[in-house]
């Protein structure tokens, strides 16, 4: 007879903005869905950032169901329930000190969640035991790239639905007209102009992106999300199109990445995705002091098949130099060097699809280091 599903508690603090709980969010619902089936809490500070990603989400409730989760505002009198045979501390937020003694009372099995990183060392500290003094079960679980990881986030069947949904133009079409694009803008892509989403920190040299696109002789529609970059321009030429869209809800954003041509993203939680539509992605990572957020960055960049020159984009466009980012554009957008950087954005999304999933190494160390019976 095999054992019950493990339960799981995952906590979440929002830090930023969507990135955090994105990812939980992702892994709560994929954890309570096929194939695992496992009843899952999601804990969480901030429920409006939350319902931007998820509508519905209502953040005046303090404890709702939705997708098979029971999402829990997480408040100084939030409820002292039993605490899960697994309980996940994304991103090093600590649970409450009441929910932390029950934890160790039923011997729950405690999950660092850390940070997605490329970085080599990540690799030998994966699934190692963190001890404690108060006797708490704890191990560390870092996302990556490579076997020797947690892997990445992706849920069952996420690539046959890209490719069903590539293979059925009129469905994107449709799509982008209730994001509020106008005729002659779907009839200008389906005629093959191009299609960036632009999504980043403010510190992105966004102008010089937009200059480098108007000297292309491919007219260009960029799909920015509403509030970010206010201030952007198009240019003179009207080769470019700059649209607001709506913020949409997590389960359409695959949606608009699949869709776009070229992918600006930033934060952990839309890297991940960029990486399963295939298409080219300029990655913006969270900054942090001292540029130890650089290292990361070429930590990844040194395990991805990007040419030298794409390496240079993102490495220009992380440290706003817009000089070097438009020259690296004017290069990359060129009919050749274009064709090779599609080549290798889809193949590296085939190949890191070929990769255990994050929840499924999840819930089989977790099986492994289950509670005694």
């Amino acid at each position: 007879m095999s054992p019950a599903p493990l339960g799981y508690d995952i906590f979440c603090r929002v830090i930023d903005n969507y990135g955090d709980i994105g990812v939980c969010w992702r892994l709560a619902r994929q954890l309570a869905g096929a194939p695992f089936h496992a009843p899952v809490r999601l804990w969480v500070d901030d429920l409006t950032a939350f319902a931007r990603i998820e509508p519905g989400v209502s953040p005046d409730r303090n404890r709702q169901p939705l997708g098979g989760v029971d999402i829990i505002h997480w408040t100084a009198d939030a409820p002292a329930l039993t605490p899960h045979p697994v309980v996940i501390e994304a991103f090093a937020c600590d649970p409450p000190d009441d929910f932390v003694r029950r934890m160790i009372a039923q011997d729950s099995l405690c999950i660092n969640l850390e940070y997605l990183s490329a970085e080599s060392w990540v690799e030998s500290c994966h699934a190692l035991p963190s001890l404690q003094s108060n006797g708490l079960r704890k191990s560390f679980f870092f996302p990556g790239f490579t076997p020797a990881t947690g892997g990445l986030l992706r849920e069952p069947g996420l690539i046959a639905a890209r490719d069903a949904w590539l293979a059925n133009p009129e469905t994107r079409w449709n799509w982008l007209r209730t994001l509020g694009l106008g005729s002659g803008l779907i009839e200008g892509l389906q005629s093959g102009w191009r299609q960036v989403f632009l999504f980043g920190y403010p510190s992105a040299p966004v102008c010089a992106l937009i200059e480098a696109l108007a000297r292309q002789p491919q007219a260009t529609v960029v799909l920015r999300p509403r509030g970010m970059y206010p201030d952007l321009a198009e240019p003179l030429d009207a080769k470019v199109r700059v649209v607001e869209i709506p913020f949409v809800p997590q389960a359409e954003f695959d949606q608009l990445l699949w869709s776009s041509d070229l992918n600006f993203v930033r934060g952990e939680d839309s890297l991940v995705r960029a990486i399963w539509a295939g298409k080219p992605l300029v990655w913006q990572i969270y900054e942090q002091e001292e540029n130890i957020h650089l290292d990361k960055l070429q930590a990844w960049l040194d395990r991805s098949p990007y040419s030298p020159a794409v390496h240079a984009l993102m490495r220009a466009w992380n440290t706003a130099d817009a000089t070097a980012t438009a020259r690296h554009l004017d290069e990359l957008l060129n009919p050749s060097a274009w064709a090779q950087w599609c080549v290798q954005a889809g193949r590296w999304s085939a190949e890191l699809a070929r990769q255990t999933d994050l929840a499924t190494a999840l819930t089989a160390f977790c099986a492994n280091n289950r509670r005694k019976e």
